[in-house]
């Protein structure tokens, strides 16, 4: 990227339309794609192919941030405590293993940090983590109506049952790192 002071951070943590609308939220993310990687199948995946559970990929949002308002340890300790990384390839109702909970790092600085968080956070939680830290690989956005979805869709139901308390849990935990019109 051109801009030195923007970075990347690739992660899962079951359903793309959460995660996504708990970073849009956070100060210091300047964008949020919800997309696919990690998977073995060739060719861009569809959301149907991944969501059979067939071609290996995760559901994941790609964020553009800047290190200098949030940084990388913080948007881990978000996702973390946004999700539960203790059960294995599954959020909720939402099950396999497209909705793994993983962090892809984009360099060995990342890596550190991410081994390092899951650690600390395994004092939070009475079971064991179980998310993946794996290397970045090839990112595919998601389709446009996986795009901005929670915004785009407030009043569906799987919106209001499983998003909106997403989004109440972050600005309880995390109010001091929110955006100041989501504080």
């Amino acid at each position: 990227m051109s801009n030195s002071n923007i970075e990347l951070a690739t992660f899962g943590g079951g359903c793309f339309w959460c995660v996504e609308a708990v970073f849009q939220e956070v100060e210091g993310v300047e964008k949020v794609i919800s997309g696919y990687t990690g998977g073995q199948a060739p060719g861009k995946p569809t959301y149907r192919e991944v969501c059979s559970g067939l071609t290996g990929h995760a559901e994941v949002v790609q964020l553009t941030f800047n290190p200098q308002i949030i940084s990388y340890e913080d948007i881990l300790i978000i996702f973390m405590t946004t999700h539960d990384p203790t059960t294995l390839n599954r959020q909720g109702a939402d099950v396999g293993t497209q909705y793994r909970s993983v962090i892809y790092y984009h360099n060995e600085e990342q890596k550190k940090i991410a081994q390092g968080v899951k650690q600390k956070m395994s004092d939070y939680y009475s079971e064991p983590i179980v998310t993946e830290i794996s290397p970045k690989s090839i990112f595919y956005e998601a389709e446009e109506d996986h795009q901005d979805y929670y915004r785009n869709n407030k009043t569906q139901g799987y919106c209001r049952a499983v998003i909106s308390p997403k989004l109440a849990k972050l600005r309880q935990l995390h109010a001091n790192k929110l955006k100041k019109e989501n504080a």
